[in-house]
């Protein structure tokens, strides 16, 4: 199908113009958006899978009830693809993740029918009972809708909001959209509970009979729904979890037929009371290679829609920080039978499946729960187990307290490695990973650590494994240096800068990989007849307070450089170190403002927060 063949999506740019399609027109509608869906990320990517799963019930949902006054709460934004083009954002849709243009995820500023932003997983619950509870205070008679992945279910902020919204009583409906997958295969134990109730095939066809016979007629679905429990407890031999929350459940229904979704949306809006729909899709719906490969296409880049082939934009050779990893922790647990790896719903993305494939029972993939991550851990330290905890820098901060109080105020030795650390680039605000510096500084025990480069990070790995006591390795989405990774394990002395350039001019003081974009503004300086004295700090806590006496004695001009926040950072630790001890050198701080980053290419991210190279080169010659 070409754009040109479209014909019924040029007709709907809003939820109101949806409504005027028939049900066999929506059926056709829901053809070309999925297919609308593959065109446009073929060429723009960005989460394909997750979108291509959710288009009838998308559909459905805005067809039933009134939306934005209505509100619907999506989580993750990752199904927010067909959402966004139903409701007025078609035309600019080409404009996804880059810069200046919609954001992947939904975001409030951004449309009156983005109830609520959801760049993160578990939040959609908690969120819409206080929408629904707000439209009560306010005697309003508004719906309130979460839609919540199976994946998005294993995070604990989910149950503590089916907890207080059963408790409540409040009106509102959860749809659980159970694919079976978040990024990579669901695990644990809601994962084999889904499955119980999907596999329950004497359940579903005696409650399908039985709603067909009484479902129309007035008076006795109340009869039905107080006979359910009962009848779901006997053939599935367990009391339904949902309904132990207080939950009327319904379903599992096929998420992929539109006209009993559309039918039961409309039944379920007259229903009070807190309500379950559990929907069964399958990711990827409608384009055969999703489907068949649904890790690798939940954000599969750029490919040709026709043939399904996935086109690479990365010619280097150099090797992904998050594989130099993946490849270290398999090195060094062939070494240390101490040493597993814990990772919340990430072994692909931060590679921990490479080790997972060797040695699967040293592997803890713990579902989408990045503070039970950490006090697991913590408890596994704890008994003399060395934990590798990987959890990408914007998703550790779900889990500050559990760092806190059960990692570093017991001195446990845990490993944290932050993934996707400093500037990530087109998922945005939610995702950038800019906060950790600032927010583990002032955590008494922690050592903080950032590599120059990809054989750096090895180096700190090694030495994380040999120091006695938590340890914090920060490192950025995307390819390494090019330098070489594969040399001796020798470790490095915490806390001990390295000199890249001496000079006499300026000192340049940088934290993490932007100190090879800050080498080059050294050089080009020198050429310019300015001598710069550049130090790879290497660690952030504990400063090397040697240099720092060094510095604070002989320079004048002193320039930082770090991808974090400037407020609290290294910059500002550096600038409170020479206020102590008497120093009174100027001091350029380069980091990000106080403000959220957006979304942007990671070039163009770099440039807008006055972090790349010309920029690094202006706060050293002045100009």
């Amino acid at each position: 199908m070409t754009r040109q063949e479209y014909k019924y999506l040029k007709l709907v740019n809003s939820p109101d113009e949806l409504k005027t399609l028939d049900r066999e027109e929506l059926v056709g509608y829901c053809r070309e958006l999925r297919q609308y869906i593959v065109d446009q990320l073929s060429e723009n990517p960005g989460h394909l899978g997750s979108s291509l799963g959710v288009v009838e019930l998308t559909v459905a949902l805005h067809y039933v009830f009134n939306t934005p006054y209505d509100k619907l709460v999506w989580d993750v934004g990752h199904q927010a693809y067909a959402h966004k083009i139903i409701t007025g954002r078609r035309d600019v849709f080409h404009t996804n993740r880059k810069l200046g243009g919609i954001s992947g995820f939904p975001k409030m500023e951004e449309s009156p029918y983005d109830a609520f932003g959801a760049g993160h997983s578990s939040v959609s619950i908690s969120a819409a009972l206080g929408i629904a509870t707000a439209a009560r205070l306010k005697g309003e008679n508004r719906h309130a809708v979460a839609i919540i992945g199976d994946g998005a279910l294993t995070g604990g902020l989910a149950f503590e909001g089916l907890n207080n919204a059963g408790a409540s009583n409040t009106d509102l409906l959860v749809i659980l959209n159970d694919n079976n997958m978040s990024i990579d295969p669901n695990v644990g134990a809601m994962k084999e509970y889904l499955l119980s109730i999907t596999a329950s095939r004497h359940y579903n066809k005696l409650k399908d009979k039985t709603w067909k016979f009484l479902g129309p007629v007035p008076g006795l679905r109340r009869m039905l729904e107080k006979a359910s429990t009962a009848m779901k407890s006997a053939l599935l031999r367990q009391s339904n979890m949902f309904e132990g929350f207080n939950f009327r459940y319904f379903g599992p229904v096929d998420g992929h037929d539109l006209p009993t979704l559309v039918k039961i949306l409309g039944q379920l809006k007259d229903i009070p009371g807190p309500k379950l729909l559990h929907v069964l899709t399958l990711k990827g719906k409608g384009y055969s290679p999703a489907e068949s490969d649904q890790s690798n296409w939940h954000a599969p880049g750029r490919f040709d829609p026709e043939t399904g082939v996935r086109i690479a934009t990365e010619s280097g050779l150099a090797p992904r920080y998050q594989d130099v990893f993946g490849e270290t922790l398999l090195e060094l647990a062939r070494d240390d039978d101490r040493i597993v790896g814990v990772t919340p719903a990430m072994p692909k993305g931060c590679s921990m499946n490479i080790m997972m494939a060797e040695m699967p029972d040293r592997c803890f993939d713990v579902g989408i729960a990045e503070g039970h991550a950490v006090t697991f851990s913590a408890g596994l330290a704890s008994d003399g187990i060395l934990p590798f905890c990987n959890i990408y820098s914007s998703f550790m901060q779900r889990a500050y307290d559990n760092v806190i109080h059960d990692v570093a105020l017991q001195n446990l030795h845990v490993v944290m490695c932050l993934d996707r650390a400093g500037i990530v680039g087109e998922d945005g605000a939610t995702h950038q990973g800019v906060f950790d510096i600032a927010y583990f500084l002032p955590v008494p025990n922690l050592v903080i650590a950032s590599p120059l480069n990809e054989e750096q990070l090895r180096q700190m790995m090694y030495t994380a494994s040999k120091h006695d006591g938590p340890f914090v390795i920060r490192y950025p989405r995307g390819r390494g240096e090019g330098v070489d990774a594969s040399g001796e394990l020798v470790g490095m002395p915490v806390a001990k800068a390295d000199i890249l350039r001496d000079g006499t001019d300026v000192a340049l003081l940088t934290f993490g990989p932007l100190g090879n974009r800050a080498a080059e503004a050294a050089s080009q300086a020198a050429a310019d007849g300015i001598s710069v004295l550049h130090a790879d700090l290497r660690f952030a806590k504990p400063l090397d307070e040697e240099l720092l006496h060094r510095v604070g004695s002989n320079f004048t001009r002193v320039v930082t450089v770090e991808d974090g926040v400037k407020a609290g950072g290294v910059g500002s630790e550096i600038v409170r170190f020479f206020s102590d001890n008497g120093y009174h050198p100027e001091v350029t701080v380069l980091g990000i403002d106080d403000r959220f980053v957006e979304h942007g290419t990671p070039v163009e991210l770099y440039e807008q927060c006055g972090l790349d190279m010309r920029s690094i080169l202006r706060a050293l010659t002045g100009k």
